[in-house]
C-alpha cells in the first residue's frame, strides 16, 4: 500500500470563494487501490463498540447534558483489538469507527429530548423510543449523502471538521507508525493521564470558576479538558475567538446586566419564579440568557443555511444528474467518490416519511411528518456545517431542537392544536429532528475522515446505516432502565380528586401493598401538578410516581430494621406522609449519637423510617424542551428574550462577524468556550513563531498532538462516566488528601497550563510530516 502525503490546507481567512484545494487533495489510500474495507468483522466490531458507547453516552447526557465523541476512541480501540486478532487495513479500522460512531450521536439526540415526556407526565414506552431512534438516525444518514460532495469535497480547506481530521490522523499513524505515531500517542497518553488525574481522582480542580465580588452577576469558568484544547488548536484562532466572544457577551455583559437591574426588584420576572437577586449567574443563564442564545443559534443556523444553499443546490443537481445517468455514469466515478445511489436516498426518504406518518405508536399527522422532513433537511445541513467549523463537541444540537420546537409549537398554536396529545406530537417532531441533526453532524465527521484516508463513501454509508439500527436497539432500553432504576413513589395528599378523564384502566401496586389506578395529570393549572399518580377509585391521590429522570422528590423513606427511640435533642421539622400513607413527624438527628445523622420519620417517641437521599438524573436539556412546549402551547414563552437573540445574530452579521460560532458561544456555558479559546491562542502563537506552515498542515506536529489530546481525553471521559455510573466516585476521589491545593482554581489553571505549554513546545520544535511517508 503506498502512502501519499496530503497537501497543506490554506487558512480559512485566506481561502477563496471556490477553494481549489480539493482538486489536488490526495488521500492516504489512493482511489486506484482497493484494500479490504467493508468486512463482516469490521462491521460487527463497530456495531459492538457502538452499543457500548451508546449506553455510556445516554448516562452522560442525562447526568450533565453532554456526550463524549466516540469516533476517535473507537478508532484507537479498533487498531488495538485488530492487532491481537490479525492486523486490519486502515480502511477496515475506518469502517469500525464509522459504524460505531452512530451510537453516540443517536444517544445524544434521544437523551436530550425524550425524557421531556416524563416531565410532561407521560410514560416512556420502549416502542416509541426505539422507533424515534431508528427514524431519526436513518434520516440523518440519508440526508447527509447528497451533501457529502458539497460540504466535504468542495469545502475542503474551508471546513476543518476537527474531530474527523483528528480521527484520520489517528488511523494513519496507527498504520504508518514512526514519528507521527509517537506524537499522537504521546498526546493520547498525556491527555488520558491529565483527565484521569483530574476526574475521577480529582487531584486538581478541572472545572475552576470565579465570581467577581464587586461585579454582580459576572463570572468566568473553564472546563479545562484536553479534548477541548485540541479542538481549539485544530479549528484555529479565528473561530475559537469568535466563539469565546459569544461567551464573554453572555457571562460578562448580559448576565451582569440582568443581575444589576434585577437587584432591587421585589417580585420574580417571567419566566423565572424566584427573585433575580437570589439567583446565581448560572441560574440567570438558565432562566434568561439560554432563550437569547437559542434565538441567536436558530438565526445563525438559518443564515448559514442560506449561505450554503448554492453548494446544497449544486450537490442535489449532481445527485439528480447521476440518478438520471444511471449505473453507467456511476461506474466511471473513482472509488473514493462513489456514494450510495441517489435513488436509495430518494426512495429511502419517502419510506421514512410514510413510516413517521403511519406509525401508530407516534400518532404523527401527515403535515407534521412533512414538517419533520423539512426541518431534518435544514438542521442536518446546519449541523454538518457547524461540525466543520467548530467541531462536534461544540455542536449546539439542543439549540437546533429549540428552534424546531419553537416553529412547530407556533404552527400547532395557530391551528389550535394545544391538547395533551399535541404536546407529545411536538416533542416527537423535535426528537426525530434532534436525532437526525446529531447523527448528520457525526456522519459528516466520519465522511471527512474517510475523505482524508481514502475510504469508499458508499461503504461508510452502509456501515452507518447498520450502526444506527444496532445502537438504537440498546439506547431505548438503556434509557428505560435508568429511569426505572431511580423512579420513586412518594405518598401525596390533595384536597381535590384527579378528574376521572385522567384516570386510566392501568392498575399498579403501591408501596403500601394496595392496588391503585394509574392517572396522568396534564398541565392544566389545576390544584394537582402535572405528573403521573396512583389514585383510589374515587380519584383521591395516594402516591406520585416520581421519575428517575428529571424527578423532583429528593428523599425516600426506608423502614428501619427496628423502631428506635427519638434521640434527645432531635429537632422536629414538620410532618410528612409515610409509605403507608400515615402522617409522621419529621425529626432531624445531629451527629454524635448512636444513629447516623440525617432526617427520620417518627411517631409516639419512636423513629420508624429513615429519609434517604434519592439519586436522580437531571436531564437539563429535556427540562428546557418541556418548558418550551408548555410555554408556547399555554402562551407563556418569553418571546422577548428569543427575539433579542435573533437581533443579536443579525447585528453580528451586519458587523461582518460570522453569527453562528458567535451564537454558539452565547448559548454554551463559557466553561466550554474557554479551553477552546486557549487552544486557538496556542495555534496563533505557533503560527507567529513558525509562520503559517506551523499549524495549518493536516500532519503538523501540533495537529497530531492535538489529535492525541482529543482521543486520550475522550477515552478518559468514558472511564470517569463508568466510575460515576457504578456509584464509586468516593472510592477514587483523592481530593481529601491534599484538600487546600486540589480544590483551588490555581491547581486546575496550572495543570491545564502544563498541557497547553506541551502543545506549544511540540508544535514549534517538531518537524512536519508533510512530504514524508513514514513506515
Amino acid at each position: 500500500m503506498s502512502a501519499s502525503a496530503p497537501v497543506p490546507v490554506p487558512e480559512v481567512e485566506a481561502a477563496p470563494e471556490a477553494p481549489a484545494s480539493h482538486a489536488s487533495h490526495e488521500p492516504y489510500v489512493p482511489a486506484s487501490a482497493s484494500p479490504r474495507e467493508l468486512t463482516v468483522r469490521a462491521v460487527a466490531l463497530g456495531a459492538l463498540l457502538g452499543i457500548v458507547f451508546a449506553a455510556s453516552s445516554v448516562y452522560l447526557a442525562l447526568k450533565v447534558g453532554l456526550t463524549v465523541s466516540a469516533s476517535i476512541p473507537i478508532a484507537v480501540m479498533s487498531i488495538t483489538i485488530f492487532r491481537f486478532f490479525g492486523r486490519a487495513t486502515i480502511l477496515e479500522n475506518n469502517i469500525v469507527q464509522t459504524t460505531g460512531s452512530a451510537g453516540e450521536s443517536i444517544a445524544a439526540g434521544v437523551a436530550f429530548t425524550l425524557p421531556s415526556l416524563l416531565l410532561m407526565g407521560y410514560d416512556l414506552v420502549a416502542g416509541r423510543v426505539l422507533l424515534l431512534s431508528v427514524l431519526g438516525g436513518l434520516l440523518g444518514v440519508l440526508m447527509m449523502i447528497p451533501l457529502r460532495h458539497g460540504l466535504i469535497v468542495e469545502e475542503h480547506g474551508k471546513l476543518k471538521y476537527p474531530e474527523g481530521t483528528a480521527c484520520a490522523d489517528v488511523l494513519i499513524v496507527g498504520e504508518t507508525g514512526g514519528t507521527n505515531a509517537k506524537t499522537v500517542f504521546a498526546g493520547f497518553g498525556l491527555g488520558f493521564l491529565y483527565k484521569l488525574v483530574g476526574d475521577p481522582l480529582k487531584l486538581f480542580n478541572m472545572n475552576p470558576a470565579h465570581r467577581f465580588s464587586g461585579w454582580k452577576g459576572a463570572s468566568v469558568a473553564g472546563e479545562l479538558t484536553p479534548e477541548m484544547l485540541g479542538v481549539g488548536y485544530i479549528i484555529g484562532p479565528k473561530t475559537a475567538s469568535t466563539t469565546m466572544a459569544g461567551g464573554v457577551l453572555a457571562y460578562l455583559v448580559l448576565i451582569p446586566l440582568i443581575a444589576f437591574f434585577g437587584d432591587k426588584i421585589d417580585s420574580p420576572i417571567f419566566p423565572a419564579t424566584t427573585l433575580i437577586r437570589d439567583m446565581s449567574p448560572n441560574d440567570i443563564r438558565s432562566r434568561y440568557v439560554l432563550y437569547i442564545g437559542a434565538g441567536a443559534v436558530a438565526t445563525g443556523g438559518f443564515i448559514s443555511l442560506g449561505r450554503a444553499l448554492p453548494t446544497i443546490v449544486k450537490a442535489f443537481r449532481s445527485g439528480l444528474k447521476s440518478f438520471r445517468a444511471g449505473k453507467a455514469a456511476e461506474k466511471q466515478a473513482p472509488r473514493t467518490e462513489k456514494d450510495l445511489p441517489f435513488s436509495v436516498v430518494v426512495y429511502g426518504l419517502i419510506a421514512l416519511l410514510l413510516a413517521i406518518w403511519l406509525a401508530p405508536t407516534l400518532g404523527i399527522s401527515l403535515p407534521t411528518a412533512i414538517l419533520i422532513m423539512l426541518f431534518g433537511f435544514v438542521f442536518v445541513t446546519v449541523s454538518s456545517r457547524i461540525c466543520g467549523e467548530i467541531g462536534s463537541s461544540s455542536n449546539p444540537i439542543s439549540g437546533m431542537t429549540v428552534a424546531t420546537l419553537l416553529i412547530t409549537c407556533l404552527l400547532f398554536l395557530a391551528m389550535g392544536w394545544v391538547g395533551v396529545d399535541h404536546r407529545a406530537m411536538a416533542l416527537s417532531t423535535a426528537a426525530i429532528v434532534c436525532i437526525a441533526a446529531s447523527n448528520g453532524g457525526a456522519t459528516s465527521q466520519d465522511l471527512k475522515t474517510g475523505y482524508l484516508v481514502g475510504a469508499t463513501p458508499r461503504r461508510q454509508q452502509i456501515g452507518l446505516l447498520v450502526g444506527v439500527v444496532t445502537s438504537a436497539l440498546v439506547i431505548g432500553y438503556t434509557l428505560l432502565f435508568l429511569n426505572a432504576s431511580y423512579t420513586t413513589r412518594a405518598a401525596e395528599a390533595y384536597d381535590v380528586p384527579i378528574p376521572m378523564e385522567s384516570i386510566t384502566a392501568q392498575v399498579e401496586t403501591g408501596p403500601d401493598g394496595k392496588e391503585y389506578r394509574v392517572a396522568y395529570q396534564p398541565d392544566s393549572g389545576a390544584a394537582i401538578p402535572q405528573g403521573k399518580y396512583l389514585v383510589e377509585a374515587s380519584g383521591r391521590v395516594a402516591f406520585v410516581i416520581d421519575p428517575g429522570i428529571g424527578g423532583r422528590v429528593p428523599h425516600e423513606p426506608k423502614r428501619l430494621a427496628e423502631a428506635s427511640a427519638v434521640p434527645a435533642g432531635a429537632a422536629s421539622k414538620g410532618a410528612m406522609l409515610g409509605p403507608d400513607r400515615r402522617s409522621y413527624t419529621v425529626f432531624e438527628v445531629a451527629e454524635g449519637g448512636a444513629l447516623a445523622a440525617g432526617r427520620y420519620l417518627g411517631e409516639d417517641g419512636k423513629l420508624v423510617y429513615e429519609l434517604r437521599e434519592v439519586k436522580k438524573l437531571d436531564a437539563p436539556k429535556a427540562s428546557l424542551f418541556a418548558l418550551i412546549i408548555d410555554g408556547i402551547l399555554t402562551r407563556k414563552l418569553p418571546w422577548s428574550l428569543v427575539l433579542i437573540g435573533v437581533m443579536l445574530a443579525l447585528v453580528m452579521e451586519l458587523c461582518g462577524v460570522a453569527s453562528l460560532p458567535f451564537a454558539v458561544g452565547v448559548y454554551l456555558p463559557i466553561s466550554t468556550s474557554v479551553p477552546i479559546f486557549v487552544g486557538g491562542l496556542v495555534r496563533w502563537l505557533v503560527d507567529r513563531r513558525r509562520g503559517q506552515a506551523g499549524g495549518d498542515e493536516e500532519f503538523s506536529p501540533g495537529t497530531l498532538l492535538s489529535s492525541g489530546y482529543i482521543a486520550g481525553g475522550a477515552i478518559a471521559g468514558l472511564v470517569a462516566a463508568l466510575v460515576a455510573g457504578l456509584g464509586m466516585e468516593h472510592r477514587f476521589d483523592l481530593s481529601t488528601v491534599f484538600t487546600t491545593f486540589t480544590t483551588s482554581n490555581l491547581s486546575g489553571v496550572v495543570a491545564f497550563g502544563v498541557i497547553a505549554g506541551a502543545l506549544y513546545w511540540a508544535a514549534i520544535r517538531g518537524k512536519s510530516a508533510v512530504g514524508k511517508a513514514e513506515g
